[in-house]
C-alpha cells in the first residue's frame, strides 16, 4: 500500500512550471492549427506533437494532444471522429516513442527524422481513414483511402517542412528547461 508520501511524490510530478509548459506547447498546437485551416491538411500539430514526444517523452506528447484537439475541434467542428484523432495521435506517438526516440537521443542525423515526420503523415492518414471508412459505413476503405492520398502527401510535405523549421527552435527549449521543470 502506498503511504502519502509517496502519492505526494507522484502528484508532484505535475509542477505548476511544467503544467504551464505543457499549456504553452497546446496553445502552440492549437494556434498552429486554426492559423493554417485554410490550407487543408497544412498544420505544424502533428510535428510539435513528434518533437514533443522525442524531446519530452510520450506522456507529455499525449496530454498536449488531447487538449490541443479538444480546443482546436471547439472551433474546427466536433463531432465522434475527435475519438479517431486522439487514438490516431496516440498509436503515432507510442510509435515515436519507442521506435524513433532512441535514435534521436543517439544523435542521428536530421535527415531521419525529417523523412520520418514526413512518413508520420502518411500514416496518420492511413490510420484515420481505417477509423473513418467504418464512422461513415464506407463499403470500401481501398477506394475511399486511394481518394485520400494527395491529402496525405500534402499532411506529409508540411510535416517535413514545418520540421525543418521549428525542430531547431522548439528542441533546444524543451531539452533546457526538461530538468529545470522536472519534465521526466
Amino acid at each position: 500500500m502506498e503511504t502519502r508520501k509517496d502519492l505526494t511524490k507522484k502528484i508532484s510530478h505535475f509542477t505548476v512550471k511544467r503544467i504551464a509548459m505543457l499549456s504553452i506547447l497546446t496553445a502552440l498546437c492549437y494556434v498552429g492549427r486554426i492559423v493554417f485551416q485554410f490550407l487543408p491538411n497544412v498544420q505544424p500539430m502533428t510535428t510539435i506533437l513528434l518533437i514533443i514526444t522525442l524531446t519530452l517523452g510520450v506522456a507529455d506528447g499525449l496530454i498536449v494532444a488531447m487538449a490541443s484537439l479538444i480546443l482546436s475541434n471547439m472551433v474546427l467542428g466536433m463531432g465522434p471522429w475527435i475519438f479517431y484523432q486522439m487514438l490516431t495521435y496516440a498509436i503515432i506517438m507510442i510509435f515515436t516513442a519507442f521506435v524513433i526516440k532512441p535514435l534521436y537521443e543517439k544523435k542521428k542525423s536530421r535527415l531521419i527524422f525529417i523523412i520520418y515526420s514526413f512518413l508520420s503523415g502518411i500514416l496518420f492518414g492511413f490510420i484515420i481513414s481505417i477509423f473513418s471508412a467504418k464512422l461513415y459505413g464506407v463499403s470500401s476503405f481501398w477506394a475511399y483511402y486511394v481518394v485520400g492520398i494527395p491529402f496525405d502527401l500534402v499532411h506529409a510535405a508540411g510535416n517535413a517542412g514545418f520540421y525543418i523549421i521549428l525542430e531547431p527552435i522548439i528542441a533546444p527549449i524543451m531539452l533546457k528547461n526538461k530538468d529545470r521543470f522536472h519534465l521526466n
